[in-house]
């Protein structure tokens, strides 16, 4: 199975809309989410290779591997394809039926024999266990700001001495110029990969007030905070980073 996964193209908000609600993942996102994500987040291929080659070298034996808002499956496939160490189960969790129903099709296509546990479920009532490596793929920032803190202090009590959590996220900036300049960037990206102004401005208004982000200092304070021996950003493309938090041995 190839390491993008095949969809529909975006044309979501290619057509005018009267009202444009806010973005949830149903079944028509489902359907061209793959494109959308790949046309929309710089470096997410990156970031998902990234994510195969850190399971590769923190995974251990006798854990559990979860990916937290797992959408597709994109991040637990390549966890599975790059997870070597013996008696490992990755846990995989949506609260969306419907990406649930279809990350299973795409899970079933790809043959291995690392067992995957698939879930329909709130993340924040998802018990953290015995884990090694747990991956937030671009997942807490649709989650209430005021509930992310019990969130990753949960996943650091249920990580295993020398675990990691991996965090993927659309950042910004508290410096004003910076931030222009740098969503500047990110508009020009969408451009180039063919999303008109339409497009743009009618995803940005379905966006606005359901994906709330935070600065990559207020991520990276907040997991020493929690007890996290180290944290800081292994990969950033314009306003999204990915971090990794590494719990003491």
């Amino acid at each position: 199975m190839k390491d993008s996964l095949p969809s529909q193209k975006d044309t979501l908000y290619a057509q005018a809309h009267e009202a444009v609600g806010a973005f949830q993942f149903d079944e028509s996102v489902v359907a061209v989410f793959p494109d959308m994500i790949q046309r929309s987040v710089p470096g997410y291929q990156t970031i998902l290779t990234g994510i195969g080659e850190l399971t590769e070298t923190y995974a251990q034996p006798n854990s559990q591997l979860y990916d937290l808002g797992c959408s597709l499956g994109a991040a637990t496939l390549t966890m599975r394809r790059k997870l070597t160490q013996p008696n490992c189960k990755i846990i995989a969790v949506d609260n969306s039926e419907a990406m649930v129903q279809r990350a299973g099709e795409y899970l079933h296509a790809y043959h291995s024999d690392v067992a995957v546990e698939l879930l329909c479920a709130d993340i924040n009532a998802v018990a953290i266990e015995n884990a090694s490596v747990v991956v937030i793929n671009f997942t807490l920032q649709f989650i209430d700001p005021d509930a992310r803190e019990a969130l990753l202090s949960k996943i650091f009590q249920g990580l295993k001495p020398g675990g990691i959590l991996i965090l993927s996220e659309k950042i910004h900036f508290e410096d004003a110029t910076l931030q222009s300049a740098i969503e500047h960037l990110h508009l020009q990206f969408k451009r180039a990969n063919g999303y008109s102004e339409l497009e743009i401005s009618q995803k940005r208004s379905s966006l606005e007030n359901v994906l709330i982000s935070d600065t990559a200092d207020f991520h990276i304070n907040r997991l020493k905070n929690i007890g996290f021996e180290s944290a800081g950003i292994w990969f950033q493309a314009y306003n999204f980073a990915s971090l990794i938090a590494i719990k003491a041995k």
